[in-house]
């Protein structure tokens, strides 16, 4: 369930709330080698079927990298800020990769609005989240990521 905020001002009175769980989304095959495909990445763990049965983790698993690209698409099920002009992705303090994704899990995400802060014509948010694999004792990815809006 999304919670929506209209505004700047509305956006700093939710600094320190939790922002709930994302529905869950499956890591297909196709997913995994449409990635490999966009970063050139094609290490066999993730896109070698049958070789990464015989591999560490006994399936192909989705790149950290993919994992994290996913933080998106889940965090805006979870905050829709209207209102502003633009949106930015700014960066990340931490991410951690605690568990491989392998294919065909759900994953969803758990995120917190950590901090609101201002910056110059709009403010910076700091979000705390974890993704989490449906069934599994750790997570997937473990992240702080920070995003800008500008008014």
């Amino acid at each position: 369930m999304s919670i929506t905020v209209n505004g700047l001002d509305e956006l700093k009175k939710l600094a320190g709330s939790d922002l709930g769980t994302s529905e869950w989304i499956e890591v297909t095959q196709e997913r995994i080698d449409t990635f490999a495909d966009a970063t050139g990445d094609h290490q066999w763990i993730h896109v070698d079927p049958e070789r990464a049965k015989e591999g560490p983790f006994g399936a192909p698993i989705a790149h950290g990298y993919l994992t994290l690209s996913l933080f998106i698409p889940l965090f805006t099920e979870l905050l829709d800020v209207q209102g502003v002009t633009t949106k930015v992705n700014y960066g990340l303090n931490k991410v951690r990769f605690p568990s491989p994704v392998k294919v065909g899990s759900r994953i969803r995400l758990v995120a917190k609005l950590a901090e609101v802060e201002d910056v110059p014509g709009g403010v910076q948010i700091t979000v705390e989240g974890a993704i989490e694999i449906e069934g599994g004792s750790k997570p997937a990815a473990v992240l702080q990521s920070l995003s800008r809006f500008y008014a």
